[in-house]
């Protein structure tokens, strides 16, 4: 059959303050949101923001933690993907959220810290220079997703 192709790009900005858990089998996540403006404003409106859920795994996860705070703008590469769980009230619910394979810093933020990536990440730069980790493997990333989830700890997971 044909090829199927799922990849998403963008930038904005972090809206929360970042929490690294871990899912019952000890696999390190992060979950956030990001606020993207929209393009186009209506003449005379507010600026109007679309929020996307993303959700970092393990070295990517650190990554983000460790260089990133709420304010922040973030490029985040990674593809969709939706699922459902129940909430604390039993209520089913569907998410649609961007599994993360690779975060970049953007000039913005670049300029804001003011203090040089640390040594150990000089060794992987991307195409613009700035320290990303590796993208992870679909089937290895896939195998935990549903279930860790489910067994999440009670809090409101997702967001």
């Amino acid at each position: 059959g044909e090829q199927m192709y799922n990849k998403v790009t963008m930038l904005g900005r972090i809206v929360q303050d970042l929490e690294l858990k871990a899912t019952p089998s000890g696999v390190t996540v992060l979950t956030f949101s990001i606020a993207v403006d929209r393009r186009y404003q209506t003449k005379g409106e507010e600026k109007k923001s679309d929020f996307f859920n993303c959700v970092a795994w393990r070295n990517e996860a650190e990554f983000i933690s460790r260089f990133w705070s709420k304010g922040k703008p973030i490029l985040v590469e990674g593809e969709l993907q939706n699922r459902s769980y129940t909430d604390k009230n039993g209520v089913g619910r569907q998410v649609t959220e961007i599994i993360v394979d690779r975060a970049c810093f953007t000039g913005d933020a670049k300029a804001s810290t003011g203090s040089p990536a640390p040594k150990e990440t000089k060794a992987e730069t991307g195409a613009t220079g700035y320290p990303f980790t590796g993208s992870m493997q679909t089937e290895e990333r896939q195998s935990y997703t549903a279930q860790d989830f489910e067994n999440a700890p009670g809090d409101d997971y997702p967001f």
